[in-house]
């Protein structure tokens, strides 16, 4: 209800933008505007099928002079072995890459394992952007003035404490809710450690909270719920036309990521977490720069990435990416 809009007139023209998770919600509506300004926008999703169509639901909606183009790939965030592939056939086909919108998510209701061992919902919301923007990054560094973009939510606040030796709960109950909050704070951690890292290099990173949109993502909260708060669920149903009024529409929720897309203020920050358009406070723990560093050389760890110099400008394929 009380969305802020970007107000930039910054256009893409000649650049290449990729934006996962954009077959619907709030990346597909992140697409639709990249392409209207003049991007060349990959879609990176998981379900090919859903991302051909967006496209064509995006061709179809945005008319005129001056658009940009949309290609799909296909990423599968909860496989390594997916992640490497479309890696290498963006650094194959792309020269440059000047944005980078790790917008992808999803909420899991049970505990499930990925086929490369990590619990589903931290694997896709958050390790596998790791891993993906670390594979990308020489190409990114390359093409700077670059912005990188991690979508992360106000639910990070929720989260207490950092458990680096069982993230996959195996030590511990699994409560859905708790692993969503961990990986929400893991992104703003991500981008601020990144940040630190890519000072001087003309790369600068965002993280944001998009609001309480009606997606689908918002659809499996109301899983969880159903599933472990069964009398809660019955409550929210019988409110939900009230909490509607309060939701907002993708095209809404997508008006911070452009935001951090194209600013010209922004354009000048970097590190820094939003909301509504606006630079806003997370928790102290996500200010935690100890805690930062941490979850970074466990992140390497964990992708196998600890002998891969990403901060080295490249517009070769990395070594690490040639087997696929």
């Amino acid at each position: 209800m009380f969305s802020r809009k970007c107000t930039s007139k910054c256009r893409l023209d000649g650049k290449v933008a990729i934006v996962t998770g954009s077959s619907r919600g709030v990346g597909k509506a992140t697409a639709k505007e990249l392409y209207r300004i003049g991007a060349k926008v990959i879609m990176a999703c998981r379900d090919v099928k859903k991302a051909d169509q967006a496209l064509l639901d995006i061709k179809t909606e945005v008319q005129g002079e001056g658009l940009g183009t949309l290609i799909v790939e296909k990423l599968d965030l909860s496989s390594f072995s997916s992640i490497k592939r479309c890696a290498k056939r963006i650094l194959e086909r792309e020269n440059q890459i000047h944005l980078l919108i790790n917008n992808a998510g999803l909420m899991m209701s049970k505990k499930i394992l990925t086929e490369d061992g990590f619990e589903t919902q931290f694997a896709v919301n958050y390790l596998g952007h790791f891993l993906f923007t670390c594979l990308l990054l020489p190409r990114i560094i390359y093409s700077s003035p670059a912005r990188i973009i991690n979508v992360s939510s106000m639910s990070h606040t929720f989260f207490k404490n950092y458990d680096f030796d069982d993230i996959n709960y195996d030590l511990k109950d699994y409560y859905p809710m708790e692993a969503y909050c961990q990986n929400k704070l893991a992104n703003i951690l991500f981008t601020k450690e990144l940040a630190t890292r890519l000072a001087g290099t003309r790369v600068n990173l965002y993280c944001l909270h998009p609001g309480n949109i009606k997606t689908e993502i918002h659809d499996g909260f109301e899983n969880i719920i159903y599933h472990n708060h069964f009398y809660l669920w019955i409550f929210l149903v019988s409110l939900s036309f009230i909490i509607y009024l309060f939701l907002k529409t993708p095209h809404q929720g997508a008006q911070t990521t452009i935001h951090c897309a194209i600013d010209e203020k922004a354009g000048t920050e970097t590190g820094l977490y939003y909301s509504n358009c606006q630079v806003k406070e997370p928790s102290s723990m996500a200010k935690d720069i100890i805690l930062a560093k941490k979850l970074w050389k466990k992140s390497l760890n964990m992708v196998g990435l600890t002998n891969f110099d990403m901060f080295k400008s490249s517009d070769t394929i990395p070594t690490v990416l040639l087997d696929f």
